[in-house]
């Protein structure tokens, strides 16, 4: 067993990642070391369980409500569940170093958050513009990212980026929470749409995965009770790729996803401290850029 952070994690050895021989206990390690910066984008914010039976790219569930083995000094949040009609779900809060090792050694690998945190669930602090690839190279996902922040920077908005791990990338605006989900949803929508109209037929807005073609612009993860992927997050694929907050001037054609790995990423956050505090305690408003235009 190794120790995390006082959280005893069972099957420290199994290897989660035989090609890079990476076991659950340097999982454990490295969400302890990264902590210092991860650990803000997850406080407070409603939290679901991911859990993997065996290994990263076995067998896993989702659980929103707290589980029974969840121990009594983790919190807990109880929000009204739309999908179960109001049902309240208790959802777990990772609010510290310790609930984190105890989700890793739980079975978590990636970890998923609301984009609105508890005192005020319904305010949330970013809009999410998710973009992925269909049938294109990442190089035309860096593209539309870059087309993403002129769009914002056209209004007066800041945006972020971020690699999600996968092959596509999140932008990110910081606001003041004083808009709703729906807000947050309708201003994606519009910002979109005019993406979708000037982009050369670069983005698409085409929810049919068999029709569609380019780089697809989600924004229905702005809403209510959805799950984003936390920057810092390591995803259960090849090679333990990471959600990786970026810089602007880091977005292009040489952009790799696949270069963030846990120590690249570990040695960026002693370096350069977090990327995406910007992100926390935003105080950009919707009706304030949407009236420039």
């Amino acid at each position: 067993m190794g120790n995390t952070a006082g959280v005893e994690i069972s099957h420290a050895d199994r290897v989660y990642w035989r090609e890079e021989a990476l076991t659950k206990g340097d999982l454990a390690d490295y969400y302890r070391e990264i902590a210092p910066v991860l650990l803000a984008h997850l406080r407070d914010r409603p939290f679901t369980i991911k859990q993997h039976y065996t290994v990263p790219r076995g067998p896993f569930r989702w659980i929103k409500d707290a589980p029974p083995e969840l121990p009594e000094w983790i919190p807990v949040s109880p929000q009204p569940a739309k999908s179960r009609g109001g049902e309240l779900v208790r959802y777990p809060l990772v609010n510290d170093v310790e609930s984190l090792s105890w989700m890793v050694d739980f079975g978590v690998v990636d970890l998923h958050v609301w984009p609105s945190r508890v005192d005020a669930p319904d305010r949330p602090d970013f809009v999410l513009f998710d973009l992925d690839p269909a049938g294109v190279d990442f190089r035309d996902v860096a593209r539309a990212a870059l087309l993403s922040r002129d769009a914002l920077a056209a209004v007066g908005l800041r945006s972020y980026p971020m690699t999600t791990g996968g092959e596509g990338m999140h932008v990110r605006v910081p606001i003041e929470r004083r808009h709703t989900h729906a807000d947050a949803r309708w201003f994606a929508e519009v910002i979109a749409g005019a993406l979708r109209d000037t982009s050369k037929g670069l983005i698409t807005l085409e929810r049919d995965r068999e029709r569609r073609r380019g780089v697809f612009l989600d924004t229905k993860v702005n809403g209510h009770g959805q799950q984003i992927v936390a920057p810092y997050s390591v995803r259960p694929l090849p090679h333990a790729p990471v959600a990786a907050p970026l810089r602007w001037d880091e977005v292009g054609d040489e952009l790799d996803p696949r270069h963030f790995t846990m120590d690249v990423v570990l040695e960026r956050a002693r370096r350069e401290g977090d990327l995406y505090a910007p992100v926390l305690g935003g105080r950009q408003r919707l009706d304030r850029a949407l009236a420039s235009v």
